[in-house]
């Protein structure tokens, strides 16, 4: 099964895709990881992303594009894939489009102020990439896995998650006409519990 997961940035697209891989047993596709891995790496194209992703805004149509196809031909998605982050624009959904056929996009919908607080209060370990929240730190400042030091990553900063919101609603919330108008678009309420929201998710993939 190909699936895309769409929704705003803290919309609990990654969380879900965790999720459905276990149960559908596919590969999750994460834009936003492949970048952030190269970030940590220091790789070619970490340099080149990295000033646009503090920023909040977008990486360039033909860098995601390139990597997104290559990583569809590899073995492990020969069964099917979950996207989580991809496609962000008309342009590149028109791009996955030519090159591959997906069976649904599953739309998470939540309020903009769920996101801030989501992401705003998440907190990243570099030492293990373990991501917390402050709901469930406490007063902690260090990681519960593995004891090191927490940051707040520059994309979760509150001034770049409004502006990561703002963006979508330009460029990516049009996604979802797209995929209403080839059928394959399947909302769901993206607010409360992750096991409520995955049940939903599950029982509209049913239908």
């Amino acid at each position: 099964m190909r699936i895309i997961l769409l929704g705003a940035p803290g919309s609990g697209k990654g969380t879900m895709a965790q999720k459905l891989t276990s149960e559908l047993n596919i590969p999750q596709i994460s834009t936003g990881d492949i970048f952030r891995k190269n970030l940590r790496e220091g790789t070619p194209l970490g340099l080149r992303v990295k000033d646009i992703m503090a920023s909040g805004a977008l990486v360039p149509d033909e860098i995601t594009i390139e990597i997104v196809k290559n990583r569809l031909i590899e073995p492990d998605c020969a069964n099917g894939y979950i996207l989580d982050g991809f496609p962000r624009s008309i342009a590149q959904a028109e791009a996955l489009d030519a090159f591959q056929s997906i069976d649904c996009a599953v739309n998470l919908d939540v309020d903009n102020e769920t996101v801030v607080k989501r992401l705003s209060g998440r907190r990243f370990c570099p030492d293990c990439s373990g991501t917390f929240h402050v709901s469930s730190l406490g007063n902690a400042k260090t990681c519960p896995q593995c004891g090191g030091k927490l940051i707040i990553r520059a994309d979760d900063s509150e001034e770049t998650v409004r502006e990561r919101l703002r963006v979508y609603e330009k460029t990516t919330f049009p996604l979802i006409e797209h995929y209403e108008k080839l059928g394959k678009l399947i909302t769901v309420d993206g607010n409360g519990g992750i096991d409520v929201v995955y049940r939903r998710i599950l029982d509209a993939l049913k239908k």
